[in-house]
């Protein structure tokens, strides 16, 4: 869960909340629903303990075809679009230590105009001025793909390695945010700057009902923070005590990280004013608030930290994405060979080089960040999706073996989907041009689902029926 959204994305919520008590919120709210959402799926994890977790609860739950859109959204975009995106971003700290690795295109491939602006154009509502997205080769993106590369090789010899990587990257990134923490709230208190922000906490706009449509709305950066909490699931058949374990891991490390994010974002308010956040350069907000605790030397220091971060967010990317591929190809919705395991290593070897093919394709389109922002709204989608199919699969299987069950049930389910339902219909209204896009992705996917079913690597026949 824990990447570069935490030392970033502050900056861009401030400025569309405007007060320090509204951006707090805004992370506690995120925290909120994660934590329903890990709930929710602990029951479905516990239930389904092989490989592809949030594939199979809609595949079992709802039908094949929502697990083919969830599979097939998560290859094209969301899975790798954020490892391309987390990688990226660590050879743009690598940077900071390294001047070197700059983010200049010196080998153009050709350039593209941005999807939603594409999108938007035809219906006659073309903005003001017009992004292009540029493919080429820089040093920053050839480092990125390295990364991306040497994890997967990491990943291919087997997942004990790759899991005792991920704890060591984890407990490294956990301390480095501990720290900027417990500094940030004792020697590097700005009293100024926290009377400032904790005695205007509500100013200019208070806590209204008015302003919940902007909070719905400023939650994309916080959302996307707090993603991949269900990545953990993918891996089920390599967890041991799964039944006990999953449902465990996902409350336990929900509540962790949204514990450290809004701490943090106190941190923050505690060293700078709300608008000295909201305005940091180039939104690192982590990097202005080290410097505040360190001075010069605090962005470099941070830029390790950072690295160390995104590098550990993308191992756990990697290890855990490549299980779903190999889940859909078992179920005859990919690639035969992709659903092959290693006989000497036991890991999915043809998945995981082909989840960091696709990566690299992204990397090297530049496109990986507007992709991030139309896919949100159906990370969001199928996230309450999750939940439907727990409704459905508590009247479908009610004697089906539940070693845990989802708590609050049904009612904090039914607050989770109302809570999703809104926000989602927020971002229609608020950022049509990252929604919609995303939907079209999903829904492009229909098609697909039906061409592979008689077209594909393996007949239909091979296919779970619809449930």
């Amino acid at each position: 869960m824990i990447g570069s959204g935490i030392f970033i994305v502050s900056a861009g919520i401030g400025r569309q909340v405007g007060s320090p008590g509204l951006l707090l919120t805004v992370w506690a709210l995120t925290g909120l629903i994660t934590i329903m959402g890990a709930l929710t799926q602990g029951e479905l994890a516990a239930m389904y303990t092989g490989s592809g977790g949030q594939y199979v609860y809609l595949r079992e739950g709802l039908g094949p075809l929502w697990g083919f859109l969830y599979g097939w959204t998560l290859f094209m975009v969301i899975q790798t679009g954020t490892i391309a995106a987390v990688a990226v971003a660590f050879a743009r700290f690598t940077g900071v230590l390294f001047p070197g690795v700059t983010p200049d295109v010196f080998l153009r491939l050709g350039s593209f105009r941005s999807p939603g602006e594409a999108l938007f154009a035809l219906f006659g509502h073309a903005p003001a001025t017009t992004s292009m997205i540029e493919i080429g080769v820089s040093w920053q993106r050839v480092l990125g793909i390295a990364t991306v590369l040497l994890l997967t090789w990491i990943n291919v010899q087997g997942v004990r390695m790759g899991a005792w990587i991920q704890t060591v990257l984890t407990a490294a990134k956990v301390l480095a945010l501990g720290g900027l923490i417990v500094l940030g709230l004792t020697i590097g208190r700005q009293a100024e700057a926290a009377a400032q922000n904790f005695g205007h906490l509500w100013e200019p706009q208070g806590l209204t009902l008015a302003v919940l449509p902007v909070l719905g709305a400023a939650m994309v950066g916080s959302l996307f923070s707090s993603s991949a909490w269900n990545n953990v699931t993918f891996a089920a058949a390599e967890v041991e005590d799964p039944q006990r374990n999953l449902p465990l891991a996902l409350f336990a490390g929900t509540l962790a990280v949204s514990l450290i994010y809004v701490l943090t974002n106190v941190a923050y308010l505690n060293m700078m004013t709300v608008e000295d956040l909201m305005h940091a350069p180039q939104d690192r907000v982590g990097t202005a608030a080290a410097q505040v605790i360190f001075g010069s030397a605090g962005g470099a220091l941070m830029a390790g930290a950072i690295m160390v971060s995104t590098f550990g967010c993308n191992n756990g990317l990697i290890l855990s994405g490549a299980r779903v591929y190999y889940a859909m190809a078992k179920d005859g919705l990919f690639f035969r060979s992709v659903g092959v395991i290693d006989p000497a290593r036991g890991t999915p070897r043809v998945a995981l080089w082909a989840q960091a093919l696709w990566t690299g394709v992204l990397a090297l389109s530049g496109s990986y960040s507007d992709l991030l922002n139309y896919v949100i709204f159906a990370g969001l989608l199928f996230f309450f999706l999750a939940a439907v199919a727990l409704f459905r699969l508590r009247r479908l299987k009610p004697d089906a073996e539940r070693p845990y069950r989802a708590f609050g049930y049904p009612w904090m389910q039914i607050a989770y989907c109302m809570l999703t339902g809104a926000i989602m219909v927020d971002l229609l209204i608020k950022s049509p041009q990252y929604t919609w896009p995303g939907l079209i992705i999903v829904l492009f996917g229909v098609p697909v689902y039906f061409v592979w079913r008689r077209f594909g690597a393996v007949s239909a026949a091979a296919m779970p029926a619809a449930r």
